[in-house]
């Protein structure tokens, strides 16, 4: 069962106030793989204490970047579970995790951050490691 959205909403505020685009169901995440060519980096957000205070602070630094993906989504975990597992199918080889970050190149998948990764690291480090897999694949 899905989190009220008045409880998961200021946590989504963080990312969609950057600019990153809320998918919400799992069409309109197959709609953001098939239509984006180049690169997509997918956010699965979440509520944990690495999301708030790592994760979404270090990608908000990443996308100062000077090179960023062509286009930005995300899930919230907890809250668009359908869209969330859709967004995981394309995480080939990647067991489910959240918060996580996945960057698709024409559809597959080519860098993934993983919880493991950034519970770990401060928001520095997590926007440096961003920032090396923007210049690798996005430029």
């Amino acid at each position: 069962m899905p989190y009220p959205e008045s409880f998961i909403g200021p946590m989504r505020a963080e990312l969609s106030r950057l600019g990153i685009e809320e998918l919400k169901t799992a069409d309109a995440v197959d709609e953001a793989v098939r239509a984006t060519p180049g690169t997509l980096m997918i956010v699965v957000n979440s509520m944990c204490g690495c999301a708030a205070g790592k994760a979404r602070p270090g990608i908000a630094l990443a996308l100062q970047h000077g090179v960023t993906p062509d286009r930005v989504a995300t899930v919230f975990a907890g809250g668009d579970i359908e869209a969330t597992e859709r967004a995981r199918t394309y995480f080939t080889g990647c067991p489910p995790s959240s918060p996580s970050v996945g960057l698709l190149k024409n559809g597959t998948l080519v860098w993934m951050l993983e919880r493991r990764q950034i519970e770990n690291q401060g928001a520095e480090q997590i926007a440096a490691a961003l920032r090396g897999a923007f210049d690798q694949f996005c430029g």
